[in-house]
C-alpha cells in the first residue's frame, strides 16, 4: 500500500490523505512527487490518475481525492474510528469534512500555501483582509463552536473521538498559525483557539511538520 504526496511543507490535501492512513494504523509507504514542471506532472499522472496528490495505490488500483482515500479508510479500518459512531454526530461531521472539501475559498486565496506560504515550522506572513476571508473565518469559528459545545464535552476534539473531520481542519489550523489570524476578531470566544492548538499539538502532526523541516 503506497501514499503518493506532494511537497509536505504546503500540500495540504496530501497532509490530510497522510493523517488519515496514519489513523487506521496501518503499514503503508510514502512516495513523494512533485508537480512543479511539465515532467514532474507527467510523472505524476502516471502514478495518480487526476494527477493530483494524494493518491492511494491498493492491490493495484489507485484510491485519488482525499475525500475518497477517507472514505476508503474508513470502510476498510472500521475499528479506527474515523467517523463518529452515532448517527447524528456522524452526518454534521460529513457534512464539516464536505464543506471544508468544497468551500471556504477566500482561505484558499488569501491564505493560500506554497513554498513562500509553508504550514509548517515558525515562518508567519501578515495578516489578510478582505471581507470574503472574514466571512469564511466567521463561519470557521461558529462551526467550532457550535460543534465543539454539542459534541465536544470527552476531549478536544468536534465530535468526541478524534475524527475525519479534525484531521480535514488541520491543514485549516496550519494557515491561522502561519497568518497569524486573531479568531477573536471573528466571534471566538476561546474555544475556536484551543481546538487549533490541539490540532497542531496531534503527534501525528508533530511527525508531519518534523519530516517536512527535515
Amino acid at each position: 500500500m503506497e501514499l503518493i504526496i506532494g511537497p509536505r511543507a504546503y500540500s495540504t490535501w496530501s497532509l490530510r490523505g497522510w493523517l488519515v492512513m496514519k489513523a487506521t494504523g496501518a503499514d503503508f509507504a510514502v512516495i513523494d512527487a512533485r508537480y512543479d514542471t511539465p515532467q514532474a506532472k507527467a510523472a505524476l499522472t502516471a502514478l495518480s490518475p487526476s494527477g493530483f496528490v494524494p493518491a492511494l495505490r491498493v492491490d493495484g488500483e489507485a484510491i485519488w481525492d482525499t475525500l475518497a482515500i477517507a472514505e476508503w479508510a474508513a470502510e476498510h479500518y472500521p475499528e479506527a474510528g474515523l467517523w463518529p459512531a452515532d448517527p447524528t454526530a456522524r452526518a454534521l461531521a460529513r457534512s464539516v469534512t464536505a464543506e471544508m472539501h468544497s468551500g471556504f475559498q477566500a482561505l484558499r486565496t488569501f491564505c493560500g500555501t506554497g513554498p513562500d506560504h509553508p504550514m509548517v515550522g515558525d515562518a508567519r506572513a501578515e495578516t489578510p483582509s478582505d471581507p470574503a476571508l472574514d466571512r469564511d473565518l466567521a463561519r470557521i469559528v461558529g462551526l467550532f463552536r457550535q460543534m465543539r459545545g454539542r459534541f465536544g464535552a470527552a476531549g478536544p476534539w468536534l465530535f468526541g473521538a478524534r475524527s475525519i473531520a479534525d484531521i480535514f481542519y488541520t491543514p485549516v489550523a496550519a494557515r491561522i498559525r502561519h497568518f497569524q489570524i486573531d479568531l477573536a476578531a471573528h466571534g471566538d470566544d476561546g474555544t475556536a483557539r484551543t481546538y487549533v492548538e490541539a490540532l497542531l499539538a496531534h503527534p501525528h502532526f508533530r511527525e508531519w511538520e518534523t519530516e517536512a523541516l527535515a
